[in-house]
């Protein structure tokens, strides 16, 4: 029973980090709050960061205690090792992989030993790069998810030890996703992606080293407006002062105003809450709690079909560390819906779907189960039971 329970947290952290992972996405393109524009201060939250480090020809990123290489197009991990003149075994071992493993062009590895690089230049807090060297830092938002809350994790962050310029290491455990760690260290995932060269579905393996932005100072606060003593506060100038306001046209309270819309037959429409219909057949595992668990758990037949609860647009595909789905659903009125543990996918980013329309196949599991949530673009969640039929 206690590894039933972990699994299920361990599951419930997928699915309040889950939006944050663009899978099956253009990084440089998405919304990561699923706003689409209509204004976002999360990132307000979040420290400003200096500009990515920029490798050096042989693509190797150095600080004092540690170096990291960007893989080549068409390397394994034996090939890279080849290349800097090193075992194929150390370098796997070093980074949870096998020496046979293909690599992502520019996916980087943590070097088990040093070898000759150019080494990089300081990056101090409040500084930035040179021209040209890095990656613009532009000021992106979480996702939905990104705020649900303290998220446990199944190893405590493993940090080199500070040292002025050097950023500090972060090995990924079990569980993790990238908005999980930037969150852990309070930098934006745009930042911990670009300095870290993660892929477009910002997908991060266990075992993985990443590096930790480093956050500039932040802004100085406003100097404040200084006035004598017993003088007060300046009073601001009215609107009126300088053009009065028009003359007001006034109605008579009984005069029905022009162009006045038919009053709507309440009775013939229905209200968005109790017209979803259950992702899968089964039975409710667990329930809805805002702080520990913002959606509900509903067990079902691996191999199962999971069906979209109302009609909407597909708006994220991806996957966690543990391999299971994530499916992101976006509908009328701002909500969005969450689908954590599908397998066997059969829709597309940007698909429409109908409401009861099959989306993909419970994952296996002890127990298998889906995690389901409902949320809107302001990142609150709410309880599905009241939204389903």
């Amino acid at each position: 029973m206690a590894n039933t329970g972990s699994r299920l947290r361990a599951t419930l952290v997928l699915g309040a980090s889950a939006l944050a992972l663009a899978g099956c996405m253009d990084t440089g393109n998405l919304d990561w709050d699923l706003r689409q524009g209509r204004g976002d201060t999360s990132e307000a939250a979040r420290q400003a960061t200096a500009a990515a480090p920029t490798p050096d020809a042989n693509g190797i990123i150095s600080y004092p205690d540690y170096q990291l290489a960007t893989a080549r197009r068409g390397e394994t991990v034996a090939s890279m090792a080849g290349r800097l003149g090193m075992p194929p075994e150390e370098l796997a071992r070093t980074n949870a992989l096998r020496s046979t493993d293909p690599l992502r062009e520019g996916e980087m590895l943590l070097l088990p030993k040093r070898v000759a690089a150019t080494p990089q230049p300081a990056v101090i807090a409040g500084s930035t790069l040179p021209s040209g060297g890095g990656v613009d830092i532009t000021s992106i938002a979480t996702t939905a998810l990104d705020e649900a809350g303290p998220t446990p994790v199944a190893a405590a962050p493993v940090a080199s030890k500070p040292i002025s310029g050097q950023p500090a290491t972060h090995r990924v455990a079990r569980g993790e996703t990238a908005f999980t760690i930037a969150r852990t260290y309070n930098v934006s995932a745009k930042a911990l992606a670009d300095w870290n060269q993660l892929g477009p579905d910002m997908a991060v393996r266990e075992g993985q080293t990443l590096i930790i932005p480093i956050a500039t100072a932040p802004a100085p606060d406003p100097e404040p407006v200084v006035t004598a003593p017993g003088a007060g506060s300046p009073t601001p100038e009215p609107p009126s002062a300088k053009k009065p306001l028009p003359d007001e046209k006034t109605e008579a309270a009984a005069t029905k105003p022009k162009a006045t819309p038919p009053s709507p037959d309440l009775g013939a429409e229905k209200t968005t809450a109790a017209r979803m219909v259950m992702p899968v057949s089964g039975k409710i595992i667990r329930g809805y709690d805002a702080k520990k668990n913002q959606g509900i758990d509903i067990a079902a037949a691996a191999g199962s079909p999971v069906k979209a609860a109302d009609a909407g647009t597909v708006t994220v595909l991806s996957s966690d560390t543990n391999g299971k789905g994530i499916v992101i659903i976006r509908h009328a009125g701002d909500l969005l819906t969450v689908y954590v543990g599908v397998s066997g996918m059969v829709v597309k980013k940007g698909d429409k779907v109908a409401r009861g329309q099959e989306i993909g196949k419970v994952a296996p599991g002890d127990p298998a189960f889906v995690h389901f949530e409902v949320r809107n673009t302001s990142k609150q969640s709410f309880d599905p039971v009241g939204y389903l039929q």
